[in-house]
């Protein structure tokens, strides 16, 4: 039973923002747990193209590279996996960005490019992907969305990131609301909220050992994110295991939230 509760077997998955961090930990999960076919996408066209090639170790992964926060971007991947593909079975809202300045300079730029990326481009991409989504979707097969939110949108210290946690806390509102619209379409959406994990946007603490260990000790857990962490509960979420699961925001934070 476990087998088959947590198998990715004959899913179609995409994967937004999956060239590294979060985005590329997930998706080597779902081909390690038998997905028949992983897209990703990326700003970068090399580094997703090569992110892919990486991927393809452990199974089927697809690059269709470009911006989906932008309208162009946007439908030149859902055209390229109309194109290839009947149905999808996943799709992880990851890609996201961040902005951090003082209260009095942060510029208004700043804010509405992290909400547009952060927020908008998952909802019109959930939108635009619905059919995909819905074609093969039963009650006891759903589709599965992700979101990937924060627990920056869960505490209330924004760290300088004001749009950022902002929009991680819409991101968390919009999954409860596209989980209520969906679910008659047997298609379940529920976010994770991720605490600290080894990225390129935490680099800046991860270098800086005295901060580092600073950080540490608001986590209970006393330790960072690792790939297994978050790769784990998407499998959850995406498998047989999450099919009763739906508009749930989940914390994978170490118990940061616990004290914060």
């Amino acid at each position: 039973m476990i087998e088959s509760l947590f198998s990715m077997q004959g899913k179609v998955c995409v994967v937004t923002g999956g060239s590294r961090g979060l985005g590329a930990f997930m998706a080597q999960g779902f081909l390690e747990s038998g997905a028949k076919r992983v897209y990703i996408t990326a700003r970068k066209a090399e580094a997703c193209l090569k992110a892919a090639q990486e991927l393809s170790q452990y199974g089927d992964c697809v690059a269709i590279p470009g911006d989906v926060a932008t309208s162009e971007g946007l439908q030149n991947l859902v055209q390229e996996l109309m194109k290839h593909e009947q149905h999808i079975d996943v799709l992880v809202n990851n890609a996201g960005t961040g902005w951090g300045a003082p209260f009095g300079q942060f510029p208004e730029k700043g804010w509405d490019k992290v909400m547009d990326i952060n927020v908008k481009s998952p909802f019109f991409l959930t939108q635009a992907l619905a059919p995909l989504l819905r074609k093969n979707a039963s009650a006891k097969n759903s589709s599965s969305v992700i979101n990937i939110g924060s627990i920056a949108g869960i505490v209330g210290n924004g760290l300088d990131n004001f749009s950022y946690a902002t929009s991680k806390c819409a991101i968390h509102q919009l999954t409860r609301v596209l989980a209520t619209e969906l679910a008659s379409d047997n298609i379940r959406v529920n976010a994770i909220a991720p605490g600290r994990f080894y990225s390129k946007m935490t680099e800046f603490l991860s270098s800086d050992q005295e901060a580092f260990d600073e950080e540490l000790q608001g986590i209970p857990m006393r330790r960072w994110g690792e790939a297994t962490d978050i790769a784990g509960v998407a499998i959850m979420l995406a498998s047989q295991a999450g099919e009763f699961i739906t508009g749930q925001i989940i914390p994978v934070d170490g118990g940061t939230t616990l004290v914060n």
